[in-house]
């Protein structure tokens, strides 16, 4: 476990427990962004998910990524245990990042984990015992670069928390804590996602998808995808099939004639100068997250993460509890 913690002014407010309420933003006009909003990359949460990172141990010039993380709170302390999880292996290394209030920080892959592609997945807890906490303050970005040349500065997709204080059911001689996303305690997580539209691979475009499984038990490994339907659509409307499995936890593939397989090929639905879109979703009732990067062998590109169409009420994640050393 590595603690990152920054140096700024007023670090003595650490040690003391977090307690929050909508005051902290009292001073800010307009009303109070509802904690029922369900998850998304434009409002702040108690727990945030960066659908990608990467970064190479030997060239992070060409591949590596900057995780940015913000306390909007005005007036408390955030304590935020970071995951993690390789998307390969589905493995999770932790570490602690301690900001006082309206403090940002960034962390980049390559100090922290060099050469691994995965996800991020950040949740606050109290500065004591380090249960899940309700601190519905949080936002974050990344900057993304892959050697292939795909770049992108997503959000970070936001889950509040729909509850006060320290997790129900947490306390000093918790091991481990669960933290359901279903509508009651935290946001529901995404169970449909979409692409709204899709280059041209004829152009000279380069569309990578990412798909992360939302879920697991992040004190041994993060859950796998598994089977994927889906359903790609011409600007004509028409309609196509395919199928896919994830056997990690985060599937990378670029949209081409290999990926997805319809029949026909995609050069065939979306040829020179069209575009098309796609929905895809579990054959299990599970959560999804993932993010669209765009290359065009032209010039340009970019990144969004991919949009929810329907929710799923079954995601959980299972987190170790213990002290944040900060």
């Amino acid at each position: 476990m590595r603690i990152l913690r920054p140096l700024l002014r007023g670090m003595a407010a650490l040690s003391v427990l977090a307690v929050v309420s909508a005051a902290a933003l009292a001073a800010d006009p307009g009303l109070v962004y509802p904690a029922t909003s369900e998850v998304s990359d434009q409002k702040a949460g108690s727990v945030l998910f960066y659908n990608v990172y990467t970064s190479s141990a030997t060239a992070p010039a060409t591949s590596d990524s900057r995780i940015n993380i913000t306390n909007t709170s005005t007036t408390s302390a955030a304590f935020v245990h970071l995951y993690f999880v390789d998307g390969s292996t589905c493995s999770v290394a932790d570490s602690f990042i301690c900001l006082t209030a309206t403090q940002t920080a960034s962390v980049l892959a390559s100090d922290t984990d060099p050469g691994t592609t995965g996800y991020v997945v950040a949740i606050a807890v109290d500065g004591v015992i380090g249960c899940p906490f309700s601190f519905n303050f949080l936002i974050g970005t990344e900057s993304v670069r892959f050697a292939t040349g795909h770049t992108a500065k997503l959000g970070a997709e936001a889950f509040s928390a729909l509850y006060t204080g320290s997790l129900p059911g947490c306390d000093a001689n918790s091991v481990t804590a669960t933290v359901p996303f279903n509508g009651v305690t935290y946001n529901l997580a995404p169970r449909v996602l979409a692409s709204a539209s899709v280059p041209s691979p004829a152009d000279g475009n380069d569309s990578l998808l990412i798909v992360n499984r939302f879920g697991g038990n992040l004190l041994t490994s993060a859950s796998t995808i598994g089977n994927i339907f889906g359903l790609f659509y011409d600007d004509a409307e028409n309609t196509f099939s395919y199928t896919f499995t994830g056997g990690n936890c985060q599937f990378r593939s670029s949209i081409s004639d290999a990926f997805p397989r319809t029949v026909p090929r995609i050069s065939s639905i979306i040829p020179a100068g069209r575009t098309g879109w796609t929905k895809f979703w579990s054959t299990a009732d599970i959560a999804l997250l993932g993010a669209q990067i765009d290359l065009n062998l032209h010039g340009g590109g970019g990144g969004v993460n991919l949009h929810k169409l329907t929710l799923s009420a079954g995601a959980t994640l299972i987190v170790p509890v213990f002290a944040p050393a900060c």
